[in-house]
């Protein structure tokens, strides 16, 4: 009667044990998932700001359609992306192709002066600060997960089920090897 008892104990630690970490890995993925709602709020002023910012930029750089249907291409992608991976992918390309913007605006000097543009572009720039912030919010949330998904015993459960590492927003390659050269400064 008493192994029965230890048999049924041990049993009962087993199961609480893996509720624990079953829900556990629950709260991980769900603070992640909103983690990259609040991105998407930020995505979404972004998306809605640069419409206004392209068309006060073709009034004064006709010429520079290329950079400028780049910009709209790459936002219409990041709109139209359904997952979390697929809109990291495509907000990946977007700022990519923003800091085209940058250089196109460096041309045009009377651009730069333009009340309107100065506000769009400290808007944007506003934007972009937040986007990193939570960017980084996003990113710990999904250590935090991926660190779970990997760690024993906490595997275990998550294989059972169907947790699995994910994806971190980053720069991409593109991106981050533009950001290892070192910035040109001139006076």
């Amino acid at each position: 009667m008493t192994v029965l008892y230890i048999l049924l104990g041990i049993i009962v630690i087993l199961v609480i044990w893996t509720v624990s970490k079953y829900n556990l890995l629950v709260r991980l993925r769900n603070n992640r998932e909103n983690a990259f709602a609040d991105i998407d709020v930020q995505l979404k002023q972004r998306h809605d700001l640069i419409p206004q910012l392209v068309s006060t930029v073709k009034g004064y750089a006709t010429h520079e359609k290329e950079t400028l249907d780049r910009i709209v291409n790459a936002r219409n992608g990041a709109i139209n992306a359904q997952s979390i991976d697929e809109k990291i992918v495509a907000e990946n390309a977007l700022t990519s192709a923003l800091s085209g913007l940058k250089v196109t605006v460096e041309a045009y000097p009377d651009l730069k002066a333009n009340v309107n543009f100065k506000q769009l572009q400290e808007e944007i720039s506003d934007i972009e600060n937040k986007l990193a912030a939570v960017r980084r919010y996003f990113n710990s949330a999904t250590k935090e997960l991926n660190t779970a998904v990997e760690v024993f015993p906490s595997n275990i459960i998550a294989g059972m089920f169907g947790f699995h590492k994910e994806m971190m927003f980053d720069l991409g390659t593109t991106e981050r090897k533009s950001l290892e050269q070192a910035p040109e400064i001139n006076f």
